[in-house]
C-alpha cells in the first residue's frame, strides 16, 4: 500500500540519498580538511554501518511515502565492499525510477561495468577542475585527473548515457578554470553543474567572501559561449538549468548560498549509520538503525519515517541570512552532498 507523506510546508518525499561510507580516499578542503580527516582519524566501525539488507528496509518503507529515486552518497561510494550487490538489491524494490551514484570516480574504472549491469542508471562524477594543479589542491591527496578521466571514459563504454559533472566553485581556488571544463564537456556531451562553495558542516572554515555566485559563474560562461535559461525537468530539480545558444549541450548552476532553493525540496538523506535525515544543513537525524535493530517491522518504520517527515520545518538556505548564530550541523561527508 502507496500513500503519501507531507512535511510543515506541504513537501513530498520523493528523493533518498542514501550514504553507505563515511570513508573516502579523497580530503577535500571544503569537505574533509586533512587537517581534521588524518591517519588518526577514527571512521564509523563496520558493525556501526547499516548493513545492505536494513539499507532495503528503509528504502522499501521510503516508497510506501512517495520515494522514487535513490542516490548513492558517501563518503565515496565506491569504497563501500560489493556496493554493486546493494545496486542489484535497490533495483529489485517496486517503485523505484532511478538509482543514481555521485563518486569522484577514482575508482571508476574498475567498477563501471559492474554497475551498470548491477542496474545503476546514472553517474554523476565530482570534478572540480581538469587543471592538474588546481585538482590536486581540492582533493587534498595530490591526485591527478588521469584517474578521473579514465574512470568516465570507463563509465561511457559501459553504456551510461548520462554522466553528469559536479564542480564546486570557490572565490581565488578554481574559478578562472571553469571556460576549461565547460568546453571539455561540451566536447564530451557531458552535463556540467556548478556548485556555490557552501556552508555545509563545521569542519571547512567557510566564508562568505569565498563564493562565486551563481550569477558570475552565468556570467563568466555566457560571455564565452552565450547561454539561455532552461525550464527545469521536474519539481524540486537542485540545479538552475542553462543551454547553450549554439546547440552544444547546457549545465546547471546551484545556488544555495545566493538564490536558495528551499521551497520545493523533496530529499531526505540516510546516513551511513542510519540517521533519517531531513535536510543537508540539519543538526540531527531520526535513528531508524535502533529500530531496524530492535527488530521494527515495515509499518513501524513507516511510522517511524512519517513522523519524521511531517514535523519537518527545514528551510535553512532560506533562513541563513538572519542567523546571528551559526548553527552546528551534521558534516557533507556523513550524509552525502
Amino acid at each position: 500500500m502507496q500513500t503519501s507523506v507531507t512535511d510543515k510546508f506541504n513537501r513530498g518525499l520523493r528523493d533518498l540519498r542514501v550514504s553507505v561510507t563515511d570513508r573516502c580516499n579523497f580530503r577535500c578542503p571544503y569537505c574533509m580538511p586533512a587537517e581534521i580527516f588524518g591517519e588518526r582519524y577514527q571512521f564509523l566501525p563496520r558493525a556501526d554501518l547499516l548493513t545492505f539488507e536494513e539499507i532495503i528496509c528503509v528504502i522499501e518503507a521510503s516508497v510506501q511515502l512517495g520515494v522514487r529515486k535513490i542516490r548513492l552518497t558517501g563518503g565515496e561510494p565506491l569504497v563501500r565492499s560489493n556496493i554493486e550487490r546493494l545496486i542489484e538489491m535497490i533495483s529489485s524494490v517496486k517503485g523505484i525510477d532511478d538509482i543514481a551514484m555521485t563518486t569522484n570516480a577514482y575508482l571508476l574504472d574498475a567498477a563501471a561495468h559492474k554497475l551498470k549491469k548491477a542496474g545503476l542508471h546514472r553517474i554523476t562524477v565530482s570534478l572540480d577542475s581538469l587543471n592538474d594543479a588546481v585538482f590536486q589542491k581540492m582533493n587534498g591527496r595530490g591526485f591527478s585527473t588521469a584517474k578521473v578521466i579514465n574512470g568516465i571514459e570507463a563509465a561511457k563504454e559501459a553504456g551510461f548515457e548520462i554522466i553528469k559533472i559536479n564542480a564546486v566553485v570557490q572565490k581565488g581556488v578554481n574559478e578562472h578554470t571553469l571556460i576549461e571544463l565547460v568546453e571539455w564537456c561540451r566536447e564530451q556531451h557531458i552535463v556540467p553543474r556548478f556548485i556555490e562553495y557552501m556552508d555545509v558542516g563545521t569542519l571547512n572554515d567557510w566564508k562568505l567572501d569565498e563564493v562565486f555566485s551563481a550569477a558570475e559563474i552565468i556570467d563568466l560562461i555566457d560571455d564565452k559561449y552565450p547561454v539561455e535559461p532552461v525550464d527545469p525537468s521536474y519539481l524540486g530539480e537542485v540545479a538552475r538549468r542553462y543551454r547553450f545558444k549554439d546547440g552544444k549541450g547546457e549545465f546547471g548552476v546551484i545556488s544555495s548560498v545566493s538564490q536558495p532553493f528551499c521551497g520545493d525540496c523533496t530529499r531526505a538523506r540516510l546516513s551511513p549509520e542510519g540517521q533519517f535525515v531531513t535536510c543537508l544543513f540539519a543538526e540531527s537525524g531520526k535513528d531508524l538503525r535502533e529500530l531496524l535493530r530492535k527488530g521494527v517491522n515495515k509499518k513501524g518504520l513507516v511510522e517511524a519515517i512519517t513522523g519524521v517527515w511531517n514535523k519537518r520545518d527545514d528551510k535553512y538556505s532560506e533562513n541563513r541570512s538572519s542567523m546571528t548564530i551559526p548553527k552546528k550541523k551534521v558534516e557533507m561527508y556523513h550524509i552525502g552532498g
